[in-house]
This record gives structure tokens, C-alpha cells and sequence, in this order.
């Protein structure tokens, strides 16, 4: 999994790595607002995957003493310094660059032609060239996140792309998604307010778009930020829970549950605890016979002149109804836990208390 977002995290890199040079050359030669709040976008787009590639990394190191379920959460803590800082820097000097280029309209005209590389061209062509080439590799950075994201949805058999999005268990390939079509759409919005000016000779058109790029940026600041805090709360994992309670409905030998809760670590580890009662029947079935094979090997350390003590053997009956009982409990929660972890790998510890056997038979419930 984490394989998978890193292939989407270092490819919309590489690509926002090389837009945001073209765009702030370009807003530079075309005095473009649009184009400078691109170039913005390009790079917090740029720094926010590099601290999503840095959570990536931090979030594979092992649990030791100090984490017991490894350093996974790191990678929400990443993620979310980069969607709150970092889009909302962005979205601050959008708005401020969108400001000062309103105050300054009439003061200052781009050149006719641009000189570049012996030829004249014109700033518009250079605006051009600098947004196709952005369609295309914000494009193709969407296809691979979008790729990725579609594989997970096939695999866990679900169909609506905007819900899955949303409930998602990795913010880091939502992140990249996101960011993605943000980008896409900032470029679209660019090229929009540039045509729009050259077209009306009125400023105000790049001016109106590149406001809107900026709060783009903050929009998506907003909501990573709300899909990361999400995981850095106490936020109960509903699917294991509910997969709990369909294996405990499903056993002949639990009569009821109480008390269940969870907590998601991260998107490889949830804790499930719950407490529950067992069928009578079906601990007493077979107790017996169990009871007599560990009765007899007590007895049988024993040297021969104490196994006519009766305290003795009181005490070697007494202690084989408690083993043979613990016993079968144990081989209970095990088969339980077992048979969770099998279908859920994400949950990563169950912790199932027994609260006793129950005499009386009731439907089960929470």
C-alpha cells in the first residue's frame, strides 16, 4: 500500500517540480497574475509532497519502545502540517498577489515580444506553451493517482469513486488525487483569465482567475486538513467492528457481546476490544473427558504414596476443571481472533474478555 502512494506521491513531484520553474518563468515574461499564482500552486503542491514522501517514510519504521504500534500515525501528522501550512501559506500570497496586481492595474505593460533563446516571441505564446505542458504532465501525475486509487477500489470491491474517496483509508493517495485535480483545474482556470485578457484587453479577467486559483489552494487546505485530523482522533473502525459482529451472530458458542469499541492506529493497524459471554453448552460439551486426561497426569507426577492423599487429589481435580475449562476458552477467543484477522489483516490486535458463561440464552447485542 504504501508502495503504491509513494509511485503517486514521486511522480506528481517530479511533475510540479518542473511546472513550477516553467510557471514562474513564465508568470515573470507575461506579468500574469494567473500564471504567479500558479507557479505558488506548482510549488506548495512541490513542498507538500515532499513532506508527504517524508511521512511515507517515517511511517514504515517498526514499533519500539516508545510506539507499540509503530510510527504509522506520523504520516497524518506530515500530512497534515503540509495541507494546514502549506496550501494555506499558498492561498495567503495568492489572495495577496491577486491584491497587489489589482492596485497596480495601468501601471505596468508587458513587453510586445520576449527574447528567448534569438527568437521574438510573443508572452502569450510563452503563457501557451507553459500551460499545455502543464495540462499534460498534471494530467498524467492524475492518471497514475487516479490508477492507483481505482486498483484499491476493485480490490475491496466497492464502485462509487467520490465515496470511496472520502472514506478512504490512506489521506496520502487522497492528498495526491486531489492535489492533482486541483492542479488541473488551476491550470484550466489560468488559461481561462489569460484568454480572457488578451481577448477584452481588460486585466481584470487574470486578476478575478488568479484569485480563484488561491482559493483553490485554501479549499484544499481545508479539506486534508479535516481527512488527516480525522485519523489523529479517537475514530472507532466501523468495518471491523461491524465484521465483529456478524463472526460473534455467526458462533455456536458465544451467546451474547458487550462493550465493543476500536481505534484506528493508522490504515494498516486497528485495536478491536470487546467483552463476551459464552454458551454454557458449549463450553460444558466434551469438559469432562479433558478434565479426566488432565486429572490423571497430575496424578501421575505424583510420588505413588501421595496419590491416595485425599487433599491431593482434591487439589489435582480442582485444578483440571480449571485448566480444561481455561483451555477451552482459550481455543474460543483464538478461533474468534483468528478468524478476524483473516478476513480484516488491518486489524492488527483483538483483545476479547470473558465475561462468563452465560446460563441463559439471549440474542446477542452490544
Amino acid at each position: 500500500m504504501a508502495h503504491d502512494s509513494s509511485k503517486a506521491v514521486l511522480t506528481a513531484l517530479v511533475a510540479n517540480a518542473i511546472l513550477t520553474v516553467l510557471k514562474f518563468f513564465a508568470a515573470t515574461v507575461t506579468h500574469s497574475a494567473s500564471m504567479m499564482n500558479e507557479a505558488i500552486h506548482s510549488l506548495m503542491d512541490s513542498l507538500n509532497q515532499g513532506f508527504l514522501l517524508v511521512g511515507l517514510k517515517v511511517a514504515e519504521r517498526p514499533a519500539d519502545a516508545e510506539f507499540a504500534f509503530g510510527h504509522g500515525q506520523k504520516k497524518y501528522l506530515w500530512n497534515l502540517w503540509s495541507a494546514i501550512g502549506l496550501f494555506s501559506i499558498g492561498c495567503g500570497l495568492g489572495l495577496s498577489h491577486a491584491w497587489h496586481s489589482w492596485e497596480k492595474v495601468g501601471t505596468k505593460q508587458p513587453p510586445e515580444v520576449v527574447e528567448l533563446l534569438g527568437f521574438s516571441v510573443a508572452p502569450l505564446w510563452i503563457a501557451a506553451l507553459v500551460l499545455l505542458i502543464a495540462l499534460m504532465l498534471d494530467g498524467y501525475s492524475l492518471f497514475v493517482a487516479v490508477s492507483e486509487f481505482s486498483k484499491r477500489m476493485r480490490a475491496k470491491g466497492e464502485t462509487g469513486f467520490l465515496r470511496s474517496l472520502l472514506r478512504s483509508d490512506d489521506p496520502t493517495l487522497v492528498a495526491v488525487v486531489l492535489e492533482d485535480t486541483v492542479a488541473t483545474l488551476g491550470v484550466l482556470l489560468a488559461s481561462s483569465g489569460i484568454m480572457l485578457t488578451e481577448f477584452t484587453g481588460n486585466p481584470y479577467w487574470d486578476i478575478g482567475f488568479s484569485a480563484m486559483i488561491a482559493v483553490l489552494l485554501g479549499l484544499t487546505a481545508f479539506f486534508l486538513g479535516a481527512v488527516n485530523m480525522r485519523y489523529l482522533a479517537d475514530v472507532r473502525d466501523t468495518g471491523a467492528e461491524a465484521l465483529f459482529v456478524g463472526i460473534v451472530a455467526q458462533h455456536a458458542e458465544v451467546e451474547r457481546y458487550h462493550d465493543l469499541r476500536s481505534i484506528i492506529i493508522d490504515d494498516q493497524h486497528t485495536v478491536l476490544v470487546a467483552e463476551i459471554e459464552l454458551r454454557e453448552e458449549a463450553v460444558v460439551a466434551g469438559l469432562q473427558a479433558r478434565m479426566t486426561e488432565f486429572e490423571h497426569g497430575f496424578l501421575s507426577v505424583l510420588p505413588g504414596e501421595k496419590r491416595e492423599d485425599q487433599q491431593l487429589r482434591d487439589y489435582c481435580h480442582t485444578r483440571a476443571a480449571a485448566q480444561a475449562t481455561l483451555e477451552r476458552v482459550e481455543i474460543i477467543v483464538d478461533e474468534i481472533v483468528r478468524t478476524i484477522k483473516q478476513r480484516l489483516p488491518r486489524v492488527h490486535h483483538v483483545t476479547l474478555e470473558v465475561e462468563g458463561i452465560a446460563t441463559t440464552p439471549e440474542s446477542h447485542k452490544g
